[in-house]
């Protein structure tokens, strides 16, 4: 007899499915480069989509030099505060901080978060660490940056975000002098990327609940003959009785979406400092008005409107820099009805 093939159903590439632990996403590994020092990551805030009308420059592409429609995710980006560089050194058990200085002034909304360090002398910090770099214990730099959400109108939130920001270089000492002079500044995105690059962007999805195997996992419904129990949302089995353990990779219930997925080489077609240009009458829907800088990023990110969104130099480019896309049309045709 012929033996039939099914494939399994649902992915097992994000086990376990469970919630994230913030609504900040969280980057593990940053890429290596060897130009001149800067921030190698950048956050904002969705806002939703649209599409915009623009030439067509991928090369060997069947529409090269043609009009062609594509749809975009526009995300405000406000400026980000440095409040603190921080050193690493390199242990048989991951890294390790040793020291790190705090910016003398700081957002009073930072305050909110987390407890700031009192009578903090930031020239005495500042002169620890390059001590301490100047002993060659230090591998690495990076800054703790916080964002600005009271200056946005269509995120609800005044608390700051704060995250941890790699700097690019190989030299020590150059990401030291670096990290040092933008401490307690803001950057702004036109800082540390330009339109055409490639990005990596991180972000929270949408989170939907405690969910059944069928939603969860996308597994058939069962035949009225093969279920007894009245429910026909359940899988046919949940393993054999030896052993009497069941696997993890058996499709059940359990919680959906709110995970933190990144997303590779996502193209930043327009970076652009007055959202008036982009805003559509009545604002968009479930976030406002755009009043302030903003990036057109190719294609959709995970997470609904108003979710914190990284972005991240590429890890996997394999696409030397194409230049800034020639934009035709971008559309503002308002979705209220």
């Amino acid at each position: 007899m012929a033996k039939g093939h099914r494939p399994r159903r649902g992915s097992l590439a994000f086990s376990p499915r469970k919630r994230a632990k913030s609504h900040i996403p969280r980057f593990r590994s940053w890429p290596e480069s060897l130009g001149e020092s800067k921030l190698q990551d950048f956050a904002g805030y969705k806002v939703g989509m649209t599409h915009v009308v623009l030439i067509d420059d991928v090369k060997n592409s069947l529409t090269e030099g043609m009009e062609i429609s594509v749809p975009v995710t526009i995300v405000e980006t406000p400026a980000v505060r440095i409040a603190a560089v921080r050193a690493y050194t390199s242990t048989s058990y991951g890294d390790k901080a040793l020291a790190e200085a705090w910016a003398s002034e700081l957002d009073e909304s930072l305050g909110k978060t987390l407890k700031l360090p009192k009578n903090a002398n930031t020239e005495a910090a500042l002169e620890k660490l390059s001590s301490i770099i100047d002993e060659g214990d230090v591998t690495d730099i990076k800054v703790i940056s916080y964002t600005l959400p009271k200056n946005l109108t269509g995120v609800p939130k005044k608390n700051s975000d704060i995250m941890e920001t790699a700097v690019s270089g190989s030299d020590v000492r150059a990401k030291f002098e670096y990290a040092k002079s933008i401490l307690g500044s803001e950057i702004k995105i036109n800082d540390v990327f330009n339109n055409g690059v490639f990005v990596d962007v991180a972000a929270i999805t949408t989170g939907k609940g405690t969910q059944g195997p069928v939603k969860r996992w996308g597994i058939n419904l069962m035949k009225n003959k093969h279920s007894r129990q009245g429910s026909l949302r359940q899988v046919g089995t949940l393993g054999p009785w030896t052993p009497a353990h069941v696997s993890w990779r058996v499709p059940q219930m359990g919680q959906m979406g709110y995970h933190q997925r990144t997303e590779y080489n996502k193209r930043l077609l327009k970076i652009s400092t007055d959202g008036e240009d982009i805003t559509p009458t009545g604002g968009f829907t479930n976030y406002g008005l755009v009043s302030g800088d903003y990036v057109l990023i190719k294609g959709s990110i995970p997470g609904p409107s108003k979710r914190l969104v990284r972005l991240r130099d590429p890890m996997r480019s394999k696409v030397s820099a194409m230049g800034e896309p020639q934009l035709l049309h971008v559309s503002t045709q308002s979705n209220q009805g």
